[in-house]
């Protein structure tokens, strides 16, 4: 049984190891969507703007108030009495006593405040605006992921171009030493290949400090642990995506968040706008108070007979003299929207501006990739007639250095229109608001 136990632990560790060695973009992405620290500070904007919409609506509920005060009258208030009532004297006598308690509990009833009921409106826009922000977060990761992935691509296939390079020196160098031992080739020669190799050495270690780097970056993205090993499936993965259509879609404005996020603020500005003018408006609210008072010449007498009291009735306040302050709320709040309005109609054409460029960047990028990777392979080619003419003796080192410099010049440039492209891609879909559309396709 301890056995099966032990084969069974083995197993699920041999699986999660092969796991670990198969992220693809698309995993990474939804790794980070549910684990991005952002995250967190979305979901309590969320939870904000719920608070804020409560904090609103508690004006318009029933509230409740109790209080309790005790007076101690250290000279009593005298009032007077003309004479001709009680007497021929005016008198003079104290309606209250040295200590006076008075407990009242009192409720309060909006019954109608246009600005309270106008500023509830707007607690549906903040929740819409905090889920806009959200969409946005969850964009931003998606970007943010692909490029990095994206990074350890080109690290990769720059590393296999080097590692390429590296085994072909390494076979001239090999045929050299021999050569050198017989004294048919001079040392001069080997040491010239011997220098190639030493640069394409120092620049695989380059290329894979940059694969490691990429990968911490890669992890902090995806709210991945950075101590744990994380190792992306780069082979084949982004070539498809050069199967797909350069034009994510005919172009519209409204598919940005960014766009739909102005558009709420607008919205929120038009609702701050009514409820300063609703503010001159009448307000009728309710009340109803029950109280008790206590009156004595000592501490203890003011709580022995306390007398009850109650109350109920209507107060309708007009604001009458405040319309100046009031006017220049509304003429500011007017300005903010009229504001927001035209920087709405700015940023329309700015993003179609982002869009034309980003999708003239794709196409060009992706004609530099096919006459690179053309040339990348003419180079080959011609490196590969060279090799074999230096072989054969019919051409010199110098020819074969030449044309091997030129065959990684082919690729320096092939890796570099490489990655153009795929930032062009992403940078495409991000301007035209497709983010999400784009990780659902990969």
């Amino acid at each position: 049984m301890s056995k099966n136990i032990i084969t069974t632990l083995l197993l699920s560790f041999i699986f999660q190891a092969q796991a670990q060695e198969n992220w693809k973009l698309k995993e990474c992405i939804a790794y980070g969507l549910k684990n991005n620290g952002n995250n967190t500070i979305y979901a309590n904007q969320k939870l904000a703007a719920d608070a804020r919409a409560k904090q609103v609506l508690a004006d318009y509920l029933p509230r409740v108030s109790l209080t309790s005060s005790l007076d101690n009258n250290l000279k009593l208030q005298q009032n007077v009495i003309p004479a001709g009532i009680f007497g021929p004297d005016e008198m003079r006598v104290s309606l209250t006593q040295k200590f006076n308690s008075n407990s009242v509990a009192q409720l309060d009833q909006v019954i109608y405040d246009q600005s309270i009921l106008t500023g509830i409106k707007a607690s549906k826009y903040h929740k819409m605006e905090a889920d806009v922000n959200t969409q946005i977060g969850q964009e931003t990761i998606i970007y943010n992921i692909a490029v990095a992935y994206l990074q350890i691509f080109i690290y990769s296939q720059q590393l296999e171009i080097l590692n390429y390079n590296k085994n072909t020196y390494e076979s001239q160098m090999q045929i050299y030493a021999l050569q050198v031992s017989k004294g048919v080739t001079l040392e001069k020669d080997l040491d010239k290949v011997t220098v190639d190799y030493n640069n394409t050495l120092s620049q695989i270690r380059v290329a894979q400090s940059n694969i490691e780097l990429g990968e911490n970056e890669l992890k902090f993205e995806m709210g991945f642990p950075i101590s744990e090993p994380l190792k992306v499936n780069v082979s084949g993965e982004l070539q498809d995506l050069a199967g797909l259509n350069d034009v994510p879609g005919i172009f519209s404005a409204q598919q940005r968040s960014d766009y739909k996020l102005s558009e709420l603020n607008i919205n929120i500005l038009q609702i701050e706008q009514d409820r300063i003018r609703y503010g001159a408006l009448p307000k009728l609210s309710g009340y109803a108070r029950y109280g008790a008072v206590g009156f004595g010449g000592q501490f203890k007498g003011a709580y022995d007979d306390l007398l009850p009291y109650s109350a109920v009735g209507l107060k309708l306040s007009i604001p009458f003299l405040d319309f100046y302050k009031r006017n220049a709320q509304y003429n500011e709040a007017k300005l903010n929207r009229m504001n927001a309005e035209e920087n709405l109609k700015l940023s329309q054409g700015k993003y179609q501006v982002e869009y034309e460029n980003s999708h003239t960047k794709l196409l060009r990028a992706r004609a530099n990739v096919e006459n690179d990777q053309r040339n990348v392979k003419l180079a080959e080619s011609v490196f590969k007639v060279t090799d074999l003419q230096f072989q054969k003796g019919t051409t010199d080192l110098t020819d074969w250095l030449n044309t091997q410099n030129s065959l990684r010049e082919a690729q320096k440039n092939y890796l570099s229109s490489l990655y153009s492209y795929y930032q062009a891609r992403i940078d495409l879909e991000k301007a035209a608001g497709t983010l999400k559309t784009f990780y659902n396709s990969l």
